[in-house]
């Protein structure tokens, strides 16, 4: 036991020449995420509101997330085949004597715009604000819709 301990041959690992690189790069990403509070991935920029664009084949559907936004401080516009979402997110103001420990939530105005794959017919264009989603509905316009031939 003791000649076995004593004389045993080192334990030979596969070494990464660029393990040394990673370690480095951890920890300048730990140092950023500390001195900015807030987490060195997230430091790109957002895109708000988050959409998604689904079609059938009468109507496009544009679905934007948008919490706590109300009716009154949004703004659509449609040309052409264009849909633009503006509008402004308030945050109600802490009091003065507040810290803050986590300060996440983002208030300001903002502006999305979103180019419809299709001819759209803006004057039938509807939008409807549930539960803090957003569901504007825009049908194509007719010559674009596809047409039931029957076969004789």
């Amino acid at each position: 036991m003791l000649y076995r301990t004593s004389f045993s041959p080192p334990a030979w690992r596969y070494r990464n020449p660029f393990e040394e690189f990673e370690n480095v790069r951890q920890k300048m990403e730990n140092l950023f995420g500390t001195l900015s509070n807030r987490s060195y991935k997230s430091m790109g920029a957002g895109v708000f509101p988050a959409v998604n664009l689904t079609e059938d084949q009468g109507c496009y559907y544009v679905r934007a997330e948008i919490p706590g936004v109300k009716n009154d401080d949004l703004e659509l516009n449609i040309t052409d085949s264009t849909l633009t979402i503006g509008g402004e997110r308030k945050i109600p103001k802490e009091s003065e004597e507040a810290r803050y420990h986590r300060r996440e939530r983002k208030a300001g105005k903002f502006s999305r715009a979103i180019a419809l794959p299709g001819e759209i017919n803006s004057e039938k264009v509807e939008a409807a604000l549930v539960n803090g989603v957003l569901t504007v509905t825009v049908p194509k316009a007719e010559k674009v819709k596809p047409r039931q031939i029957t076969v004789r």
